[in-house]
């Protein structure tokens, strides 16, 4: 009886070799997880992130306790303080303040998503910034921002690398030498100087933070490309497509970089958490995302000012932040295994 064997694809063949990586495998599956998070942020049942209850600033995490006993503890804790510095008991100021206090937790609401609800009985599971913000809800944002920031700003810098690079190693010649001569001056110029120049010119905003980040970061990617360029345009079927009348671009749009799409995806999750970095750093010199929005980068910087009172600030942000890195990471060194199997630390 006649048996049909099916073939196996590079990609399918890949994707059998990332599946026995369980490292790579479980930093895929936590990077979906940022992502579905990120793009349901709107509709996930958090707080705002923009809304600023004063009274609820610098609030400590808690399971169990809400807002409004957390500020009245807070609030007792202070007088306390203060009492005792001055050598005497509760006064009958204090406990008047302390009363009114109970009474506007017990009385004040505000509007949310549409219901009137009491503003104090909030539960805020990862405390609450400077301003009385939600820190969960200001994470899952700065998330959205961090991630959209590393996937779109990789984008469209591989989307110039790779068009130029592709057309300096198919066409080679003057054009080679011309945009690998650019590509070196580049490369000499201070690179985070560029950016800093760039945002300090057209102006603080993510899209602008975007095109700082893209117009710069595209050099590697050239040069990655080109190299793989080179190595197939002398190929079989590089030749076939030639006698049959395909153009330049054609070869290199058709041909060319579907067969180098394997190097370029691994080099793609290594790249996206440095884009990541490269935001935190934008920001931790005040140069990134501006209020009210947040990333995970201004949210370190912010949580630094009040570390040793408030670690929460700077934990929550930070951990967030270092899990999603090493899950590309993770996932970059096992997609790089899983397509060149061979030859690895290639990149």
């Amino acid at each position: 009886m006649n048996q049909i064997e099916k073939g196996n694809s590079l990609s399918r063949d890949a994707w059998n070799r990332l599946k026995k990586n369980h490292m790579a495998m479980a930093g895929l599956v936590m990077v979906i997880v940022y992502t579905i998070l990120s793009i349901t942020a709107p509709i996930l049942p958090i707080y705002s992130y923009k809304k600023i209850i004063s009274d609820h600033q610098d609030l400590p995490p808690s399971l169990t306790k809400t807002a409004g006993e957390l500020w009245y503890e807070k609030e007792l804790k202070a007088m306390q303080r203060v009492a005792e510095k001055e050598g005497r008991e509760l006064n009958e100021e204090d406990k008047a303040r302390l009363d009114e206090i109970k009474h506007r937790i017990a009385t004040e609401t505000m509007e949310y998503r549409g219901k009137t609800v009491k503003v104090h009985e909030r539960r805020y599971l990862l405390g609450t910034d400077y301003h009385g913000r939600d820190m969960l809800a200001r994470i899952i944002y700065g998330g959205q921002v961090s991630i959209a920031i590393g996937f779109i700003g990789t984008f469209t810098s591989f989307i110039i690398g790779i068009l130029l690079g592709s057309l300096a190693g198919y066409v080679g010649g003057k054009t080679d030498y011309m945009i690998m001569r650019f590509v070196d001056v580049m490369y000499g110029l201070p690179y985070m100087l560029l950016v800093i120049i760039f945002m300090a010119i057209f102006g603080r905003n993510i899209l602008n933070l975007f095109l700082a980040l893209s117009v710069v970061s595209w050099l590697t990617v050239a040069r990655v490309v080109r190299g793989q360029i080179i190595t197939l345009k002398n190929s079989e079927f590089v030749e076939a497509a030639r006698s049959m009348g395909a153009g330049t671009w054609r070869v290199i749009l058709r041909h060319l970089i579907p067969n180098t799409l394997g190097i370029i995806i691994v080099f793609a999750t290594l790249r996206i958490p440095t884009f990541i970095m490269m935001e935190s750093f934008l920001s931790y010199l005040g140069l990134g995302v501006s209020a009210p929005y947040a990333s995970w980068g201004s949210l370190v910087k912010e949580g630094v000012d009040g570390m040793t009172i408030y670690p929460w600030r700077l934990f929550f942000p930070a951990a967030a932040m270092t899990l999603f890195l090493f899950a590309m990471n993770f996932l970059g060194d096992g997609l790089r295994d899983a397509f060149d199997p061979q030859s690895k630390n290639k990149l």
